[in-house]
C-alpha cells in the first residue's frame, strides 16, 4: 500500500529575475492569465488533427481558441503540411507575427529546406538566419553562389572544416571549394585527422579521392581501420612503413581488441616487428590489448595491466586492474591496484568501498570501519551498503519548499511554461519539453523547483529527473521520485510477484517518467519494451495487446513491463539485482556472466560486469529500489538484502518484513540565498518523510 503522502509544500522566496521578466509584474498589478478550460483544450485537438492534414479546415474548429494559448501551433502545422505549395510571403508574415515561437523557429528551418529543394537562392537568402545548423549554412553558400559570390575559406569555410562529419547539403559546396583550390592537402589532412578522432570513416574516404597518390592510398588505410579493423590488420602485413600506415595499423589493432583480442593479439606480434611504432603507438596497442583481456577476464589479465608502462596507463586500464583482482577475490592485489590510482580517482564511492572490504579482509578493521562511517552519510549505492555494513540508519536528507501562492501565479503567467504546461495537458509532450526548456533557460533553483512542483501537481512527472539534477537540487526527493499511483504500478507489481519498490526503480531508471520515451531499439514507453517482447509477454499472460503505440499508455506499459520483469527475476531465483543486469544486458549475456563468476558475492559480481553501462544501470536501480521503498513505507529493506548471493532464492518482501530505519544526521548547510531544508527527526518507520534520488550510483 502507499504510504499517505505529506503535504505539497512550496518554495518561499523572493522572485527570481526570470519571474520579474515574465509576467511577475502583470501579477503585482493585478493581471491574470485566465486558465485555459476543458472546452479550450477539447477544441484545440480537433483543430491539431486538422491542422495536420493541411488546408483551412482546421480554423472551423478554433473560432474560439484566438486567446488561447496554443493557437500559433495550428497555423503552422497546416503551413508544414503544405510546405511544398506554401509560398515565401504566406511564411514571412506567419514569422512576422510569432517571430520568438518554437512553432515560427521549425516552419524557417523546413521552408528554407524547401526554398534549397526549389533552388529558389533569392527567397533562401531573404529568410536564412546564421546559426541554423551545418545543412542550413551550406545551403546559404549554394545560394551566395548562385548568386555569383565566390567562396573564401577562412570567411565561408573554416568553421564548417572542423566538423568531422557534415550533412550531405554540403556536398556541392566543398566540391565547389575543392575546385576552386581551397581545399589544401594540408586541409585534407587536418580534417582527416579530426575525422579519425572522432571515428568517421566514411568522412575519411571521401575526403581520401581528392588527395594526390599515394596519400590518397594512406587515407583509405585510415578509413578501412575504423570501417572493418580485421581486414585493415590483415592487409597491413603489405603495407609499406610509412608514418600514415603505422597511423592506421595502430588504430586497427586497437579497434581489432575490441572485437577480436586473441586475433588482435596475434596481429600485434607479427606487425610490431614490421613497423617502425612510436612509443605512444606501441602504447596504445598495448592499452588496448591489456584492457581488453582484462574486460574478458583472461588469464594473465592481470599482469598485463600490472606490466603496462606508465605512459600506457589511463583511468579506464587502472579501474580495471581493480576489478580483474576484485574477480580472483585477491585482496592483497586490489589493495595495490587501487594505491596505483591518482588520488582523485581513488576518491570514487565505488573505490573506497572496495578499499574497506579489502582491508576488512587483511585484517584492517578499523580502518575499514572509519571508511564505511565515511560513506554511510550518502545517499548512495555504495553509502547504503557502506551503512549496512556497520548497522546504521540510512542517511536521507531531502529538501522541501514552502508555499507561495504568489510566486506560483506569477510563473503560471509566463507564456513559454504556460505553452509548456498546456502542450502536456493535450498530449503533446515532445513540444511541452521544447517549450519547458526554453521557458526555464537560465532560471535560478527556486524558480526550477517550483516549476517542477506545477508540473507534478499536473501529472508530468519527468521534468524533476531532467531539471534538478544539479548539485543540492538533487536532494528534493518528494519531486525526483514520485509515487504516480494513478498509472497502477503497486498492484500491478504484486500481482505479478514482484517488489513494487523494485519496479519503480526499474521505470525510474528506464525512462524518469517519459511515456513516450523510445530508444534507439524501439523500446517505448516507461519500462522501456520492445513491442516484440510486450506481444509475447501480453499472450503469456492473458493481457490484451493492440500494438506498439499502446505501449505509450501507462498502464499498458506497467502491467506488461511489471510481468516481464517476473519473468526475468523468476530465471535468476527472483533476485533482483541479477534480474536487473538481465533487463540492461540480456539474461542470455547475463547467463554468461553468471557461468563464469558465480561464488562472487554480489558486490563484486555488479563490479566484474565488463559493461559500464550495465554496472552502474544494476547500481542505480537498486539505489531507487531503496528510495522508492522508503517513499512507500518510510523504512527500506536494506540494500544487503537486496543482494542475495547467486543460486540463492530472494525473499520478496512484505508487510511482516523487517525494515531498516532512516536518519538526517546532520543536514547539510544549504547554499547562500537558498531554500532551507527543514530539520528532520530519525524515522521509526511509521511517518513518511520527502523523497530520495539516485543517478548512476550516487544520488541526482
Amino acid at each position: 500500500m502507499f504510504a499517505k503522502a505529506a503535504p505539497r509544500r512550496h518554495s518561499l522566496t523572493r522572485l527570481s529575475a526570470l519571474l520579474l521578466s515574465c509576467g511577475a509584474l502583470l501579477v503585482a498589478v493585478g493581471a491574470r492569465a485566465a486558465t485555459p478550460t476543458a472546452a479550450q483544450r477539447a477544441a484545440f485537438k480537433q483543430a491539431w488533427a486538422a491542422a495536420q492534414q493541411g488546408g483551412d479546415g482546421w480554423r472551423a474548429y478554433a473560432a474560439k481558441l484566438r486567446n488561447y494559448p496554443l493557437y500559433p501551433y495550428l497555423p503552422a502545422a497546416a503551413l508544414e503540411h503544405d510546405i511544398r505549395q506554401t509560398d515565401l510571403a504566406t511564411v514571412q508574415t506567419y514569422l512576422a507575427k510569432y517571430p520568438d515561437l518554437i512553432p515560427a523557429q521549425d516552419l524557417r528551418r523546413d521552408f528554407l529546406l524547401e526554398l534549397a529543394r526549389r533552388q529558389d537562392w533569392s527567397g533562401y537568402l531573404a529568410l536564412y538566419q546564421p546559426g541554423m545548423g551545418d545543412a542550413l549554412a551550406c545551403d546559404a553558400l549554394q545560394a551566395r553562389m548562385a548568386g555569383g559570390a565566390t567562396l573564401d575559406f577562412d570567411r565561408d569555410l573554416a568553421d564548417l572544416w572542423t566538423r568531422p562529419e557534415l550533412p550531405g547539403a554540403c556536398d556541392s559546396v566543398l566540391q565547389t571549394s575543392h575546385d576552386q583550390g581551397l581545399l589544401t592537402t594540408p586541409r585534407l589532412w587536418a580534417r582527416i585527422d579530426r575525422a579519425v578522432d572522432a571515428g568517421k570513416g566514411g568522412t575519411i574516404a571521401v575526403l581520401a579521392n581528392w588527395l594526390p597518390a599515394p596519400q590518397n592510398q594512406e587515407a583509405q588505410w585510415l578509413a578501412q581501420a575504423l570501417r572493418d579493423p580485421a581486414s585493415a590488420v590483415a592487409a597491413a602485413a603489405s603495407w609499406p612503413d610509412t608514418a600514415r600506415a603505422r597511423q592506421a595499423a595502430t588504430l586497427a589493432l586497437e579497434r581489432q581488441a575490441r572485437r577480436d583480442t586473441p586475433a588482435a593479439d596475434t596481429a600485434w606480434q607479427q606487425l610490431q616487428t614490421r613497423f617502425q611504432f612510436s612509443t605512444t603507438q606501441r602504447n596504445a596497442v598495448l592499452r588496448a590489448l591489456a584492457l581488453f583481456h582484462a574486460t574478458d577476464f583472461d588469464t594473465n589479465a592481470l599482469q598485463r595491466l600490472i606490466a603496462l608502462p606508465a605512459a600506457a596507463q589511463t583511468a579506464a586500464t587502472r579501474e580495471w586492474r581493480v576489478r580483474v583482482a576484485l574477480a580472483a577475490q585477491d585482496w592483497p592485489a586490489v589493495l595495490v591496484a587501487i594505491a596505483a590510482m591518482p588520488a582523485a580517482q581513488q576518491q570514487d564511492a565505488e573505490w573506497r568501498w572496495f578499499r574497506a572490504r579489502a582491508l576488512a579482509a587483511t585484517g584492517h578493521t578499523e580502518q575499514a570501519q572509519a571508511i564505511y562511517a565515511e560513506l554511510a552519510d550518502a545517499t548512495t549505492f555504495f553509502g547504503f551498503l557502506a551503512a549496512d555494513q556497520i548497522k546504521q540508519p540510512y542517511a536521507i536528507c531531502p529538501r522541501t519548499h514552502a508555499d507561495d501562492p504568489q510566486q506560483e501565479q506569477a510563473l503560471l503567467a509566463q507564456p513559454g511554461l504556460l505553452r509548456a504546461f498546456e502542450l502536456f495537458a493535450v498530449d503533446l509532450p515532445k513540444l511541452a519539453r521544447r517549450e519547458w526548456s526554453r521557458a526555464l533557460d537560465g532560471a535560478d533553483e527556486r524558480t526550477q523547483v517550483l516549476a517542477v512542483e506545477l508540473a507534478d501537481a499536473r501529472g508530468w512527472y519527468d521534468r524533476a529527473a531532467f531539471t534538478l539534477n544539479h548539485d543540492d537540487a538533487m536532494r528534493y526527493y518528494t519531486l525526483r521520485f514520485p509515487l504516480a499511483s494513478q498509472d497502477g504500478l503497486v498492484p500491478q507489481a504484486e500481482q505479478a510477484g514482484i517488489d513494487p519498490a523494485w519496479a519503480y526503480g526499474i521505470l525510474r531508471a528506464e525512462s524518469a517518467w517519459m511515456s513516450d520515451a523510445r530508444s534507439g531499439a524501439d523500446a517505448r514507453g516507461l519500462m522501456q519494451l520492445v513491442p516484440a517482447t510486450a506481444a509475447l509477454v501480453a499472450k503469456r499472460n492473458g493481457l490484451a495487446w493492440t500494438g506498439g503505440d499502446s505501449l505509450y499508455d501507462p498502464a499498458v506499459n506497467i502491467a506488461l513491463g511489471t510481468r516481464y520483469l517476473a519473468q526475468v527475476a523468476a530465471r535468476f531465483n527472483g533476485a533482483p539485482w541479477l534480474a536487473s543486469a538481465a533487463y540492461n544486458a540480456g539474461p542470455n549475456r547475463v547467463d554468461q556472466w553468471v557461468s563464469a563468476r558465480s561464488s562472487l558475492p554480489p558486490d563484486l559480481f555488479i563490479a566484474t560486469i565488463p559493461y559500464k553501462e550495465t554496472r552502474e544501470y544494476v547500481a542505480r536501480v537498486m539505489d531507487y529500489s531503496v528510495m522508492y521503498d522508503w517513499r512507500l513505507h518510510g523504512k527500506v529493506l536494506p540494500m544487503s538484502d537486496r543482494l542475495t548471493p547467486i543460486g540463492q532464492p530472494y525473499a520478496l518482501p512484505n508487510g511482516m518484513t523487517p525494515r531498516k530505519t532512516v536518519d538526517c544526521p546532520a543536514p547539510p548547510p544549504a547554499p547562500a540565498g537558498s531554500m532551507q531544508p527543514p530539520a528532520i527527526a530519525t524515522s521509526t518507520g511509521g511517518s513518511f518523510r520527502a523523497t530520495p534520488t539516485t543517478a548512476g550510483s550516487s544520488h541526482h
